[in-house]
């Protein structure tokens, strides 16, 4: 069974994930915002070898520890093309536009995905789904019915759209298309905040009861 641990990290609270079965086995690391020593050392408290950081996006509170996490433990970064180069552009990635924010530029990523995909970590499956809206290359990873959706879902709401990128329309079609149609009992960590499901989503997110209304 996948083991799942949250860290709250960086000046906007950000939900860094990590995932393993067992300590001293493999690790996935999911989002690494910044200063993410309590991540970094809990990794090494479990002695594990950090196979995958997955990015369910690459906005600046995502991606503003991606660099100490890769550099740590030797990692590959996964990505979707769509924003492969937000990754180096601080404009792109957000983090020139808030006033006495550090600015962001980290490294290519090792793969870059397009959605759709199956990735074999922790001797399991997880479904990559391209779920645009809150940025164009969002994207959702999901094993089981664990479902970490990034800033697409949260508990009671959904992603911004006013930023670069961002669509409203869109966000909500990747909502009701990709993950409406989950299972009620799939658990969501979102990038920000609590953990919900998509039962309790359905039943009473106002976003979420105005579309499936629709």
């Amino acid at each position: 069974m996948i083991q799942v641990e949250r860290f709250v990290l960086g000046p906007v609270m950000t939900n860094a994930y990590l995932l393993y079965k067992e300590a001293g086995g493999q690790g996935v690391v999911i989002d690494p915002g910044s200063s993410p020593n309590k991540l970094m050392e809990r990794i090494q408290e479990l002695k594990l070898d950090v196979e995958a950081i997955l990015l369910t996006h690459a906005h600046f509170d995502h991606i503003g520890g991606l660099e100490e996490v890769r550099k740590a433990f030797g990692a590959p970064v996964y990505i979707h093309q769509l924003e492969e180069d937000w990754l180096d552009s601080p404009e792109k990635n957000g983090s020139t536009l808030f006033p006495g924010m550090e600015t962001v530029s980290c490294r290519p990523a090792e793969k870059v995905l397009q959605g759709g995909e199956t990735l074999h970590l922790l001797g399991e499956t997880f479904d990559v789904t391209h779920t645009p809206g809150h940025s164009p290359g969002s994207v959702s990873y999901r094993w089981n019915t664990l479902l970490f959706s990034g800033d697409v879902l949260f508990a009671g709401g959904i992603g911004r759209t006013d930023l670069p990128g961002g669509d409203h329309q869109t966000l909500l079609r990747s909502i009701h298309d990709h993950l409406m149609e989950l299972p009620e009992e799939t658990t969501v960590y979102s990038g920000h905040g609590p953990v919900t499901t998509i039962g309790q989503e359905q039943e009473s997110n106002p976003f979420i009861t105005g579309i499936l209304g629709s």
